[in-house]
This record gives C-alpha cells, structure tokens and sequence, in this order.
C-alpha cells in the first residue's frame, strides 16, 4: 500500500506488509556479519560529509558519534522518539478510513530495524531521492547497483524470521511532533504506528542542507514470528 502526501512541504510515504512470514535465515550470526558491512559502509558515507547530522545512532556505528554531541544525546534521542510513538499507541485513535486503533502495546526499540531506517534516510538524503525504493546509487547499500525494496533493507538487519514488517517516510518536517502529527493526520501512516501487528520498531532521521527536504525520517516496524 502507497500512498502520497503533500502537507505544508512536507511529504509522507507508507508501505507495510502485514500477516507475512518471512522465508530465508534468521542466524544471528549472518545478522551481525551484514551489520558490520552496512556499519563500514555508513562510516565512509559520513566521513566523506562535513554536512550530514545523523540522529539517534546506534552503537555498532561508532563514529556517527562526531555529529552528535555525546553518546547520552543518541540515546535520549532514540527515548524521544520511541516515546513518540508509543504515546499515540497508548489511546484510542481513528486513523481515516483505515478505522480505530489502539490503545495497544507499547514497542520496543529494536537496533537492527534502526539500522535499517538509517541506510535508507542516509540514501535519501545524499541521493536527493524520496521514495520507499531505494536510489539505487552508491548510497543505496542494500541495492549495491540496483534499487533496493524497503522489505530487502529491513529483512538484510532483521532477518528473514519476521512475522510482520511496515515502513513510514516523511521528508521536511522538522520535529518530532511535527512529523508525528503529519503521520497521525494520514490514514495509512497513522494505521502503521497503531497497528497491533507490531512489537519494534527503529528510527532514523538524516538532516543533509544540499538536499531537496533536509531532513529525511524513516520509521521501521517489525515483529518476529514466534
């Protein structure tokens, strides 16, 4: 499911796959190998870039902390948005025609989903290119040549154990109650962060002044099978 916002600027995007059991290895191991490739790759994209703050980092990437003021703020700004998100899931909302939602369970933060969200926001944002598929240029990691799908990004850190995956953008929104706002105002993206499918979710946002929208947000949800 797509759908397409304008909304003072900003944009919105959604796509989700629910009720999927995901076919393919879930070894810890392979997980972590992909980790540390897509960690790599992420440290020669930010070194190469004076311009780029990317917020709400995960320890594996080590050396994001130099656009960042210390390791406290990452992760005080991962609790904002995790907190975010779980204040809209604790009451009861119609998202549009999608219906009522919630009060449902609250998520986790899940490390590979961010990792996930970053490749993509970081793709975004230094390919100039907003969309659920990737740009398909040397920022695009999960692609290597080709445009990546937002289900290859998120099952590449996740695994392919996964009972349910979505995925939301938003591009130009400069805070996190802005975007949080404009999510909720969108029937499609509002039914994503109620939905009771869910268990983790992760989530990037690249600031890039040389691109179109400058601030680029990824929110990626998942929930493992059990």
């Amino acid at each position: 499911m797509f759908n397409f916002i304008l909304t003072k600027k900003s944009y919105l995007l959604i796509v989700t796959i629910l009720f999927i059991i995901g076919c393919g290895g879930g070894d810890s191991q392979e997980i972590s190998n992909i980790s540390r490739d897509t960690s790599n790759r992420f440290s020669s994209i930010l070194k190469d870039s004076s311009e780029v703050k990317a917020f709400a980092t995960i320890n594996s990437i080590s050396n994001v902390n130099e656009f960042n003021n210390s390791a406290t703020n990452i992760q005080h700004e991962q609790q904002k948005l995790l907190d975010a998100i779980n204040a809209r899931r604790a009451t009861r909302v119609k998202c549009g025609d999608e219906g009522w939602f919630g009060p449902t369970h609250p998520l986790t933060w899940n490390r590979a989903l961010y990792t996930s969200a970053l490749e993509h926001s970081l793709d975004m944002a230094f390919s100039n290119h907003f969309s659920h598929d990737g740009s398909g240029t040397e920022y695009d990691i999960t692609g290597d040549g080709r445009p990546s799908k937002f289900n290859e990004r998120i099952i590449r850190q996740y695994g392919g154990n996964y009972y349910s995956i979505g995925e939301n953008l938003a591009g130009g929104q400069t805070s996190i109650q802005q975007v949080m706002d404009d999510f909720m105002a969108s029937p499609g993206h509002c039914a994503n962060i109620m939905s009771s499918n869910y268990t983790e979710v992760g989530v990037a946002i690249v600031e890039y002044d040389q691109s179109n929208y400058r601030i680029y947000w990824t929110q990626n949800f998942g929930s493992k099978r059990l």
